[in-house]
């Protein structure tokens, strides 16, 4: 076999493993395609894992499910042996029922170090709870009934350099505190903003937005405002000025966020942006208890928190959308999914869904960087869900406004299916230009600071100088919010080479320390031209 071959075949390989359902027709606006009609319960939360299989679960007190409980299992005091909670494996599209005892409804949670998924919180008797989940083909939910110090119900976790999480705020929650507890003496310490940002009517201020500044202080943003927290010494350290507007961005007004690219070179980042967008305007979620549903904002805020005298840059969407996602794509591009355009969160309060997501482009110059892309037929409103996949794809879930799950007679029923968005680099028209890692393998490790070569191929030939690399922590998706999500952009100098044939190389450096990117799983991409390769799993440590 001829190495032109053995590449043209690897291809090959690589197109039915990661891109099933086949690549999408050739357009430039992204295509949808349905992977599961049902998954037997409404995707409210959700988070990849190192072993390219999704957690997802809603509630205990939905009702029963469309999917039963695993070996003939009932719920504790309960007559609903339906589950909660399901396993989805990306390769086999095929899911699990998993075992849930206390309610997980509007939790938290992030991946720890080692691969877990640890969540916190819920509703009722899952207040106080932690629950650790490890995947293998019979694992299950273990759950720790007095983790928290205090109940924790639309609260925010954020992995720390220490690798530590911290949960912060919560309904009536005004503090903080950490998992796993360092002692037993350990208390939840008090965050006076989240008392000055709390609606005393509608609290706008849960779910807050969470970010590591690399400085390894976190910046909080909540309802309209923004501060940089020194959570080791309990210390504002820095506050950002008001939104212009001054309208909420919090849940039940519920935008979305995310920390724009870290862009590393020689060790260090020079600036930090958080991107703000959507959300329902002051008096929405009243005006929709009453019947009134008050247009989606429109607007997005961009703050360099970075800067000596940091101000809001204010920039008008496409679409409004109120309780939307947004995720990063592997090219450092944004993807804004899911949502409506009217009303608010909270049960049967959002109207008019927004079916075609927009991808906003963070270095065009301003006026161009947001791009409208082919909708969806699927209502994804409120307690919708949306993560990345490794091979680049989006999978969307959920979607449930009541309070049971209602599937006739109403506006916006509860949905089962889980579908896919691929993003226009999927396009099979652009296969040449698409990378294939081939070395590291999968499962790499990285250590901080020190260097890591990358072998990969393209079919046609490369742009040297449009070659970079990606690393992209998984996030955990609820609410609209993802949080623990960053996205680096690795020091790679001016070292991309062409060794033969199709073959290249890139030597990367690693991020050089946990503020930046604390330890654990992340996926790398090598990215030609923003088309971004599959991504492999690598572990900095």
């Amino acid at each position: 076999m001829t190495i032109s071959t053995s590449i043209i075949n690897h291809h090959l390989i690589f197109i039915l493993l990661l891109l099933a359902p086949p690549c999408p027709a050739a357009n430039t606006l992204g295509s949808w395609s349905i992977l599961l009609p049902s998954i037997g319960i409404s995707a409210m939360h959700m988070q990849l894992l190192p072993n390219d299989r999704v957690v997802m679960f809603d509630r205990t007190d939905f009702g029963t499910s469309q999917i039963s409980l695993p070996k003939g299992k009932c719920r504790h005091n309960s007559t609903d042996c339906s589950a909660h909670s399901v396993e989805y494996d990306v390769v086999a599209n095929s899911i699990r029922p998993l075992t849930l005892v206390t309610d997980v409804w509007c939790s938290s949670g992030a991946l720890v170090s080692d691969g877990r998924l640890t969540q916190t919180g819920g509703w009722g008797e899952g207040f106080h709870v932690v629950r650790n989940y490890k995947s293998c083909d019979e694992c299950d939910w273990q759950e720790i009934p007095n983790g928290l110090i205090q109940p924790r119900w639309y609260a925010t976790n954020h992995i720390l350099p220490d690798g530590r999480q911290i949960i912060i705020g919560g309904r009536q929650t005004f503090d903080y505190e950490f998992y796993p507890k360092m002692s037993t003496a350990e208390n939840a310490h008090s965050l006076p903003f989240l008392v000055e940002t709390n609606d005393p009517n509608v609290e706008n201020n849960l779910y807050p937005f969470v970010f590591l500044n690399p400085d390894g202080h976190l910046f909080i943003f909540a309802n309209n405002r923004a501060i940089l927290f020194d959570y080791s010494k309990n210390q504002v350290v820095r506050t950002y000025p008001i939104m212009p507007g001054g309208q909420p961005r919090n849940y039940p007004s519920t935008g979305s966020a995310v920390l724009l690219p870290l862009r590393i070179t020689k060790g260090m980042i020079d600036t930090v942006e958080v991107l703000v967008c959507g959300g329902a305007p002051k008096g929405a979620f009243i005006n929709a208890l009453n019947g009134k549903f008050d247009k989606a904002l429109d607007t997005c805020g961009r703050i360099k928190i970075s800067d000596q005298d940091p101000k809001w840059f204010m920039e008008t969407m496409p679409l409004a959308r109120v309780v939307g996602d947004m995720l990063l794509l592997p090219n450092g591009h944004v993807l804004h999914i899911n949502g409506a355009s009217a009303g608010s969160a909270g049960w049967e309060l959002g109207r008019n869904p927004v079916f075609n997501p927009v991808v906003y482009h963070p270095k065009n110059p301003a006026g161009s960087r947001f791009e409208v892309q082919n909708p969806s037929t699927k209502p994804r409103v409120y307690h919708s869900s949306a993560v990345l996949l490794r091979d680049g794809r989006v999978i969307v879930g959920g979607s449930n406004p009541h309070d049971k799950y209602v599937f006739t007679n109403v506006l916006y029923p509860t949905e089962l299916s889980l579908e896919a968005f691929s993003p226009s680099y999927l396009d099979s028209s652009l296969i040449t230009l698409r990378p294939n890692i081939i070395s590291p393998k999968n499962k790499a490790k990285m250590r901080y600071g020190k260097g890591l070569a990358i072998k990969f191929t393209v079919l046609a030939p490369v742009d040297l100088n449009l070659v970079y690399v990606t690393m992209l922590a998984p996030s955990f998706n609820t609410h609209s919010f993802s949080m623990n999500q960053r996205l680096l952009v690795l020091d790679s100098g001016n070292s991309t080479k062409w060794v033969g044939q199709s073959y290249y190389t890139v030597d990367v450096t690693a991020p050089p320390s946990g503020n930046i990117a604390p330890a654990g799983y992340y996926l790398l991409f090598v990215v030609h031209k923003e088309i971004p390769s599959p991504g492999i799993w690598v572990r900095i440590q």
